[in-house]
């Protein structure tokens, strides 16, 4: 069982930045494709952007691209998602997702998936 925590999360302005981590405390990730998704309150989770255990190939939600950015540290076990230029539609609780593939990411849940609890941004206007 692969356990993530995600941390960062918190209060912004729009315009702002915020630097959202992904870890593995007891596990490594280097093995996995590595995805964050999103929900807000009333919607259902969505896609926000994927990373491949290499770091060589990513993909974003339209929603996203150019302004959010997503890495891996494989060597620290992390995996992280720069937001800038945060909007108001950006608030939601964001979630790290770790799968065998990038298709197994970006599809969203699967049995061979695992996921971490979740932390809440919110963008003020």
């Amino acid at each position: 069982q692969v356990q993530l925590v995600e941390s960062g999360g918190g209060l912004v302005q729009a315009g702002g930045s915020l630097r959202l981590s992904c870890a593995a405390p007891a596990y490594t990730l280097r093995s996995y494709a590595m995805g964050w998704f999103r929900q807000a309150p009333g919607k259902e989770r969505d896609f926000v952007a994927a990373i491949s255990w290499s770091g060589g190939m990513t993909t974003y939600a339209d929603s996203v691209k150019g302004r959010f950015t997503i890495s891996r540290d494989n060597a620290k076990n992390t995996v992280y998602l720069e937001m800038n230029s945060l909007k108001p539609e950006d608030t939601a609780v964001y979630y790290c997702n770790a799968d065998l593939t990038m298709q197994g990411v970006v599809g969203g849940p699967s049995p061979s998936d695992y996921w971490g609890q979740g932390t809440q941004v919110t963008v003020s206007s």
